[in-house]
């Protein structure tokens, strides 16, 4: 049956059919749908992991075990699970095992562009790049194939463009694969270094064998066209940007396993046109591959390195053409991102502000924090480093920098890769404030659930982390709970636990304003007579709220009642329905 698919939701449908068993992840823009997807086949065993460390983990017991197993994670959760990634390369499989990695070229929700293509070089794994949603269905069971013909772990690579793009996908049935016996084989799975070392010579082996497969692999096919001088090497979403602006007046040599690139095949292909180009999304790998063969090919020097590309960036750069394009006489505003109205984060991030603290920000929903006008976040690295960082900030300015720094962190986040940060602090004395925004959901990437919600990825009810006894067994005493609506207790919160010389927990805990199960208030309205347009409320960003002929005004559609801004309100003017103040 052909179906119109996500290529996330047809690798996920990949692996169902792929026979695969055991699914564990951690939801990160943009591969969240394939695990999502995969959780509505009640064949495969899902979950959402703490992190992609342990999600890979999950994956290597499972496939040691003798099941075909997977993990999903974004192009920066690749680094947070390469420490098992890289030795699993060294140890091979029992059955197989792929790892599918998002990359976010032009970074439309992440904070680099790292090319994940570096990580399958460098850990020696193979690894396969779909150009369409049904090459997403059939690579991922290609993988499977290769993981256990090749004895290895084996790479998925998907960019934002082919992961949420949709196109047709023929879906065939479910292949049962048996489980695996359970190995003792300790020269094989444990890697100590006797025994890694020559696990070694055996991973140098299998990537001459598979750069071999991949000179007559059909998912790496020259295409001539008549006439046509000029040769494109690529892969994945430059493959269709390519084909969609030169059509057949360029020879194409479409790659589907970059990692390890094949030398012969390249060698022919170049020896057939008089002007080789290669395009590919951010680093020159392929394009280093061909010089290193003695090929004369451009790529980064006319593409370069930054960004996504287009139909319209091929043309450019390879005819010179520039589209024409609409002009419109009007200004048009900028549409920057923003906290959602009734986002609980905001009263926080107003508060911090108020109290002019410095404030060590992490990934997620209130890295928006950091934007005009809270203007609250003055560093964020990557998911976790905010209650590290803010101990490194302390340790190394001393208690009057202390005294007015904290960092934040959302809750899934915390148990992701802020707990051992926390752990730091309290074991080496720090008297850092730490605030986790506790909105009781993984909001940036839609609302998945995590270990302190009480819900597995199908809904089902189990137990939840207890924050406040986990800062206590980590050695934090000072631990307390506010509304972050209630600006009053929480900037009386922020003070306190600032004031004192020791290390302390917030939890600032409200729910998400978009779940579905939380009960909203009416929306609140302005007495026009009241207003004096002195504008307090819009100092909380909330985009229910705006002026209009020098007037605040309440977008009824929007408003969720949350009231914050009605303690910002010093003339009674904003009121709920009833009217009262």
């Amino acid at each position: 049956m052909k179906q119109l698919m996500l290529g996330n939701e047809a690798v996920a449908r990949g692996l169902y059919e792929a026979g695969v068993r055991v699914v564990s992840s951690y939801p990160g823009t943009p591969s969240t749908e394939i695990t999502e997807a995969a959780a509505a086949y009640d064949e495969m065993y899902c979950e959402w992991a703490p992190n992609e460390k342990v999600a890979a983990e999950v994956a290597c017991g499972a496939m040691i075990a003798g099941s075909r197993s997977f993990c999903a994670m974004k192009h920066v959760g690749l680094n947070v699970a390469a420490d098992p990634l890289y030795t699993a390369s060294y140890t091979g499989v029992n059955a197989g095992m792929v790892v599918a990695v998002a990359d976010d070229p032009g970074m439309h929700s992440s904070q680099n562009e790292q090319d994940s293509r570096n990580h399958a070089v460098g850990a020696k794994l193979c690894m396969l790049e779909p150009a369409d949603s049904a090459e997403c269905l059939a690579f991922t069971k290609l993988a499977y194939t290769l993981s256990e013909e090749f004895d290895t772990p084996v790479i998925l690579r998907l960019t934002t463009r082919i992961s949420h793009s949709r196109s047709l996908v023929q879906t065939g049935g479910r292949t049962e694969i048996p489980q695996k016996d359970f190995p003792k084989d300790p020269q094989k799975y444990v890697m100590m270094p006797a025994m890694a070392i020559k696990r070694h010579a055996v991973v140098e082996e299998r990537m001459q064998k598979l750069a071999a497969w991949a000179e007559t692999a059909e998912i790496n096919r020259a295409e001539y066209h008549k006439n046509a001088k000029i040769g494109v090497i690529c892969a994945g979403a430059c493959y269709q940007y390519a084909r969609e602006a030169l059509g057949d007046t360029a020879n194409y040599l479409k790659l589907g396993m970059v990692n390890p690139l094949p030398e012969k095949l390249f060698i022919d292909f170049a020896a057939k046109c008089e002007k080789v180009y290669v395009i590919e999304e951010l680093d020159g790998v392929i394009e280093t591959h061909c010089k290193a063969l003695g090929l004369d090919v451009t790529g980064k020097a006319l593409f370069g390195y930054l960004g996504e590309f287009s139909q319209r960036t091929v043309r450019e750069k390879l005819l010179g053409q520039t589209p024409e394009t609409m002009s419109v006489d009007a200004e048009i505003p900028g549409r920057p991102p923003v906290l959602c109205a009734g986002c609980p984060h905001r009263g926080l991030f107003y508060t911090l502000k108020k109290l002019k603290c410095n404030v060590s920000g992490d990934i997620g929903c209130y890295t928006l924090g950091a934007l005009a006008p809270l203007s609250s976040i003055d560093a964020c690295i990557c998911m976790g480093a905010s209650v590290s960082a803010l101990h490194g900030m302390n340790k190394a300015r001393g208690d009057d920098f202390a005294a007015k720094s904290v960092a934040v962190i959302g809750d899934s986040t915390f148990i992701h890769s802020g707990i051992t940060g926390l752990i730091d602090i309290a074991y080496n004395k720090g008297v850092s404030t730490v605030i986790v925004l506790d909105n009781s959901i993984t909001g940036m990437t839609g609302h998945q659930q995590n270990p302190t919600t009480g819900y597995t990825i199908k809904g089902d009810p189990t137990s939840a982390v207890d924050l406040t006894a986990l800062a206590k067994a980590c050695g934090i005493r000072r631990v307390r709970v506010v509304d972050p609506y209630d600006l009053t207790e929480t900037e009386t919160a922020v003070k306190e636990e600032l004031a004192v010389r020791e290390p302390s927990l917030i939890i600032s805990r409200r729910p998400c304003a978009l779940l579905k199960y939380v009960k909203h208030k009416p929306a609140l309205r302005v007495d026009a007579d009241k207003c004096t347009g002195c504008k307090a409320c819009m100092r909380i960003g909330c985009p229910a709220v705006s002026i209009k002929d020098k007037k605040s005004v309440i977008d009824f559609t929007q408003c969720v009642g949350c009231g914050v801004c009605q303690q910002l309100c010093k003339f009674g003017a904003i009121t709920d329905q009833e009217g009262e103040a």
